[in-house]
């Protein structure tokens, strides 16, 4: 068994336990997730799913992905102002997106440490970096 193999197996077991199903179309989605790349809208991995499975429509890929945030296995993002993007809830991190060229940049969660702790002491707040991006430029538009 691969690893890819592995971890979708593993998701499918929390669905399970969760009372849900382990479906084709969910099966197909999971493998999409672990092996796609991060930061793909859901009608980019709607794409992908059904080249596989031709059958399955976009609403089913939301349904799946609301499902899959709820158990924690995914989390979307906002990334500037086009759709929301997924990528696995494992590969936490915070986004910066360049305002001009629309480039993103991967900032380790803990980048975004002295923002969500001032948050947190000064205004009882909780900030969660993985769900949006931080606006600005990149070195080269900034340039």
């Amino acid at each position: 068994m691969t690893e890819s193999t592995d971890r979708v197996e593993k998701v499918l077991d929390l669905l399970r336990e969760s009372g849900g199903r382990a479906t084709t179309s969910r099966r197909i989605l999971l493998r999409c997730l672990f092996d796609e790349g991060p930061h793909r809208t859901a009608e980019e991995l709607a794409e992908v799913v059904q080249r596989v499975a031709p059958d399955v429509h976009l609403s089913t890929i939301y349904r799946n992905l609301d499902e899959l945030e709820r158990l924690g296995v995914v989390v979307h993002a906002h990334l500037g102002h086009g759709p929301a993007t997924y990528h696995l809830a494992s590969e936490t991190h915070g986004h910066l997106v360049c305002e001009v060229c629309g480039g993103t940049l991967e900032a380790p969660e803990a980048f975004f440490s002295e923002l969500t702790d001032a948050a947190a002491r000064e205004y009882h707040f909780v900030i969660d970096p993985r769900h949006f991006a931080v606006l600005g430029r990149c070195a080269v538009c900034a340039g």
